[in-house]
């Protein structure tokens, strides 16, 4: 790819957490029955008409401002035509000339730098059914509870120049969302779906590529495999002199390639016109103002306030804000225990290792603030060694029990005692006497070895820096 830019836009469209349906009563729920969420507005049934829901509305324009979009003062509902067996009514309530807002932008980083990447619109739709294939019976099936459901797609400018800023910007658009508190951003239930438009031309052109559009994609990983993917079979059909044709191509990830889908629409060919049942409309300032002075704190905002006033890192820090539901228990830690460098290096090491692990969400995790900080002061008491700590963690993890609780049960109270610590101590040495040599002789490791021997004799439960000293002590009294 040396010789050749990449240009990449993404289209997110998000759905929005809201009761009911963008523009009827139905319930906005995912999981029922196939064809029970319905009803004649969305089936797009003859006599009916559809109705704004406010929520949508009050939802849409905190994102847009939360991405420092310009919210338009007067907006309106298009009809965008096209047929498919998941669209009822053969058309899509969007917005074509008149969105929601225009402009905004997303900062990413890499640890090192920070670039901005500028959005071209946030607009309002509703969604499409949902397509079924039995494989099995050559059969497909429509279910028609998510037509309706109201979507708000972000598009970006093309401002996105390798597959991993692409994943970087997805990343970041996400934490933003989760902290408006909007919409889950499930992507395995379609909550937050993207699709990518990617091009490449030789270095010095200053005229972009030919574009092509992906689709399926259903993971941030998914959608950079894709472009890596995408980006070097451009580049190989250029090299081999061939053409490439605007169009949409799927994403098999089973075989990890691209496949052709079909020629890439025009604007023009969905015959975009307004929705004569939903007429134009003028944004209340006052509303605008209202939901701007309600946004959340935002993770750049927050992230520069851990580094300020915790004295974090600013990877610690970024790590943090990234999920909304760790950072606000971050801070309950720190409320109850003050040493925020502790914390942040148990959440980020053993607690994201085991959630990650195990796939769960940091938000569905059973261990609470009260019960971490309490964990760490056994540990500050020398009730528990730091090693039984971790034990002691992943059962808390697992059960959601306290740590006190736990070392109860399980006997798991650090020996301290250094009558019993200096009996271990003497065994050890009695059976390791060629490493007791080599400390002697210089070979400072094999203290290391000697007080992992205690450790292993007492199942972990000997205070190490106790141990340590004694073992110390026994090697220089037998040396006298």
């Amino acid at each position: 790819m040396s010789h050749y830019i990449t240009t990449i836009g993404l289209e997110i469209h998000l759905q929005l957490s809201t009761k009911t349906k963008a523009f009827c009563a139905c319930p906005n729920s995912f999981g029922g029955e196939p064809n029970t969420f319905t009803c004649p507005v969305c089936l797009g049934l003859p006599g009916s008409l559809p109705v704004l829901n406010s929520q949508y509305l009050r939802h849409a324009i905190k994102v847009a401002l939360a991405l420092s979009s310009n919210v338009s003062g007067r907006m309106k509902f298009d009809r965008k035509n096209y047929f498919y067996p998941d669209l009822p009514k053969d058309y899509q309530i969007s917005q074509y000339d008149m969105p929601l807002a225009l402009g905004g932008h997303v900062d990413i980083t890499d640890g090192h730098k920070t670039k901005s990447i500028g959005l071209t619109r946030v607009h309002m739709e509703e969604d499409a059914g949902k397509l079924i294939h039995d494989n099995k019976r050559a059969s497909s099936y429509v279910d028609f509870n998510r037509t309706g459901t109201p979507l708000l797609e972000i598009v970006s400018e093309p401002d996105i120049s390798s597959p991993e800023e692409a994943y970087r910007y997805l990343v970041t658009i996400k934490s933003i969302l989760k902290y408006l508190d909007v919409s889950d951003c499930n992507m395995e239930e379609g909550s937050l779906r993207c699709d990518a438009n990617i091009s490449i031309r030789p270095k010095g052109q200053q005229e972009l590529g030919t574009k092509v559009e992906l689709k399926n994609l259903n993971s941030f990983k998914g959608v950079r495999d894709a472009l890596i993917y995408e980006e070097k079979r451009q580049a190989r059909m250029l090299l081999d002199g061939e053409v490439i044709v605007q169009q949409t191509r799927l994403w098999n990830e089973q075989k990890q390639a691209s496949e052709p889908m079909r020629t890439k629409e025009q604007a023009h060919d969905y015959r975009y016109f307004p929705d004569p049942d939903l007429l134009p409309f003028t944004i209340d300032s006052v509303l605008v103002e209202e939901i701007r002075l309600s946004l959340p704190e935002m993770p750049e905002e927050k992230r520069e306030r851990f580094i300020r006033d915790c004295g974090l890192s600013e990877y610690d820090a970024s790590v943090l804000v990234s999920d909304r539901a760790m950072s606000s228990f971050f801070e309950s830690c720190v409320k109850l225990y003050p040493e925020p460098k502790v914390i942040v290096n148990w959440l980020t090491g053993d607690i994201q290792g085991y959630l990650n692990a195990n796939n769960i969400e940091f938000s569905n995790m059973k261990t609470t603030p009260q019960q971490l900080t309490g964990m760490i002061r056994l540990i500050d008491n020398n009730t528990i060694s730091g090693r039984i700590a971790k034990e002691v963690l992943f059962d808390m993890l697992v059960t959601g029990n306290s740590a006190d609780g736990i070392v109860k049960e399980k006997g798991l109270i650090q020996i301290s005692d250094e009558g019993v610590i200096e009996q271990l101590a003497a065994d050890v040495l009695n059976e390791n006497p060629k490493v007791v040599d080599d400390y002697i002789s210089g070979k400072t490791n094999a203290l290391g070895f000697l007080v992992g021997q205690l450790m292993k004799k007492s199942k972990g439960k000997a205070n190490p820096q106790l141990a340590n000293q004694i073992i110390k002590k026994k090697i220089e009294q037998a040396r006298e």
